[in-house]
């Protein structure tokens, strides 16, 4: 079986935007959509887009509205609930972690829910490292 994958904000924008993704993250989205297993989205990420976009820091071509919905009506990708207890969770993570509200729940969401994060952030990847989440660099 494949690994569940939830795609951080920064992998979605670099999906979106047509950039080089690392061939081992690109082989798991693929083997995770090929077993039916879909790669996973937050809906914080659509509020980081917004946020990012708001800030001038989205540097893209597309609206965040425009980013989202490309990726979340690609085959093979489903939008992840952003439940109460995922909200809850994200104030009580384990080890050391920057206070970015977005990645603590991108995290707590992919810990509940047995994901492997995909993304670029050093800060998440590190904590990763610490056994905390498990990520995948793209």
């Amino acid at each position: 079986m494949s690994e569940k994958l939830l795609l951080d904000t920064c992998a979605i924008i670099w999906i979106a935007m047509n950039e080089p993704i690392k061939p081992e993250a690109r082989a798991a989205m693929k083997a995770a959509i090929d077993s039916e297993e879909k790669v996973r989205v937050s809906p914080i990420s659509a509020w980081e887009l917004g946020l990012l976009s708001a800030k001038g820091r989205l540097a893209a071509t597309k609206s965040p509205i425009g980013i989202f919905g490309d990726v979340i009506t690609t085959a093979g990708i489903r939008v992840e609930a952003l439940s109460p207890e995922v909200l809850i969770e994200s104030s009580f993570l384990p080890g050391t972690l920057h206070r970015d509200p977005a990645d603590r729940i991108l995290i707590a969401t992919a810990r509940m829910f047995g994901l492997t994060l995909v993304t670029r952030d050093r800060t998440i990847l590190d904590y990763a490292q610490a056994g905390h989440v498990n990520a995948l660099a793209c």
